[in-house]
């Protein structure tokens, strides 16, 4: 399957300034996938390390940090030539060998033209525990299959072209807009996890509940490995709850009153490690960074992925897909997290956050569901259908903040402007590379990005 971050890798390996690469990701998201299909494509040949699988691997690099030697005692042990620039060392699962990530800095001062790149799972809880290379390595972040990359893997990719991207403002022909809408339904239910998205595409959606239900119990089976003092059920219990939260803003109560405060916040602690969770903070937005009107106090959950929170949700699939407003099901929930898992995967951080605006004041509260930044400028996003009357909270956003001129609302209807508002289909390509603009104004500066 395509993954678009088979780009960011091409350009790594093209880079003259080139660091060793940490790929980062929850498990399952397809990072070992991914970079075998990249070796393949673009060397020579390439050496996998699997530390999950050969333990003794590990004792390579338990005596020095004598980068040669260490590769000559590889090149022994696979019984394969290590060529600068023509091959690829890949060391996986490499949160079992702390040793290993320490390494990682004599590579880049030692031996800096040999293409390595690490993977591997929980890689933040080894990160705390060692004093890891700092600058003299590279980051790369992989999330589940987005809406485009699921569109390819199901061998939709003519309607990629036809995505509107923020700036649109022509209707689509209606026949494509309910093609794109069953889509999306159809990866709403299925979600990202390239596992799901594979035994969809050749089974059907029966086995990918499985699929689902694995991934779900793998997951907190692993972080138990690596957090021995967190308690199973309180774990299992928050886990299982936050789908069901998404969207709303988070108190500890609201997800146990059974469960201590600072236990609850350690667990959410140890979710977000695992990248299980994404969080999405509350800002005044007064100005540029968004940090500094953030409240960190104030907070919602992203999960890690649409498909997953559906299935623990529990949401009828049958009527899911009937309902043809995908903001009535579960509250709207279900949109916000795919705009906030599109907007991670097109226009995110590597901070892992997203932004929301949140105004408290005495009979005068209002909440807008993202903000996004491009061009230097701080633009709105609301996720609900009906006409612009009635987003009051947009419209206060927007007179608050007189210097942001538009703003998108995201819904189940096709293109359409009233005023300073766009109304774009919920499938709307949030894509980083193109500028946005309106009819008559144009930027120099094409990107798009969430500032934290």
């Amino acid at each position: 399957m395509r993954r678009f971050v088979d780009k960011s890798l091409k350009k790594w390996q093209k880079s003259t300034d080139r660091k060793p690469l940490i790929v980062r990701g929850a498990r399952q998201v397809g990072k070992t996938y991914i970079i075998e299909k990249f070796a393949n494509e673009n060397f020579e040949n390439y050496i996998k390390i699997d530390f999950e699988k050969n333990h003794s691997f590990i004792k390579i690099f338990a005596e020095d940090f004598d980068a040669q030697k260490i590769v000559d005692i590889i090149e022994i042990e696979t019984k394969t030539n290590i060529i600068i620039g023509k091959t690829l060392l890949f060391l996986d699962e490499i949160q079992l060998a702390p040793r290993a990530l320490m390494a990682l800095r004599y590579f880049y001062e030692d031996m800096p033209k040999l293409h390595i790149v690490a993977a591997g799972s929980l890689l933040e809880f080894e990160l705390d525990k060692i004093s890891y290379p700092v600058g003299r390595v590279e980051f790369m972040y992989m999330l589940p299959m987005s809406f485009a990359e699921f569109l390819i893997a199901t061998k939709n990719k003519k309607l990629l072209k036809y995505r509107p991207n923020l700036q649109d403002n022509k209707k689509l022909p209606v026949l494509i807009h309910n093609k794109l809408l069953k889509l999306l339904k159809e990866y709403m239910l299925v979600g990202g996890m390239p596992e799901a998205v594979k035994t969809y595409i050749t089974k059907s959606m029966r086995y990918v509940v499985k699929v689902h239900s694995n991934l779900i119990t793998s997951f907190l089976q692993d972080i138990l490995k690596y957090q021995k003092n967190i308690q199973t059920d309180s774990l299992s219990f928050v886990f299982e709850k936050l789908p069901s939260l998404v969207g709303q803003e988070i108190k500890y109560t609201t997800i146990s009153k059974d469960i201590t405060a600072y236990k609850i916040k350690n667990i959410l602690q140890v979710l977000r490690k695992a990248m299980l969770i994404n969080i999405s903070y509350a800002t005044s937005a007064s100005g540029l960074p968004l940090t500094q009107g953030a409240n960190i106090k104030s907070f919602k959950i992203c999960f890690l992925d649409i498909g997953l929170m559906q299935h623990i949700c529990g949401i009828n699939p049958t009527e899911f897909i009937q309902n043809n407003d995908l903001l009535a099901t579960y509250r709207g929930a279900l949109a916000e997290q795919y705009i906030g898992q599109e907007l991670m995967a097109n226009g995110g951080s590597q901070n892992n956050r997203l932004f929301y605006w949140q105004r408290n004041k005495k009979n005068s509260n209002a909440e807008v569901d993202y903000l996004i930044v491009r061009d230097n400028k701080i633009y709105p996003i609301e996720i609900k259908n009906g006409p612009a009357g009635k987003l009051k909270s947009l419209h206060l956003f927007l007179k608050e903040n007189p210097k942001i001129k538009q703003g998108f609302v995201l819904n189940s209807g096709n293109i359409g402007q009233i005023d300073n508002l766009n109304f774009l289909p919920l499938y709307a390509d949030l894509n980083d590379e193109r500028p946005l603009h309106r009819a008559s104004t144009t930027y120099t500066n094409n990107k798009m990005h969430l500032l934290y």
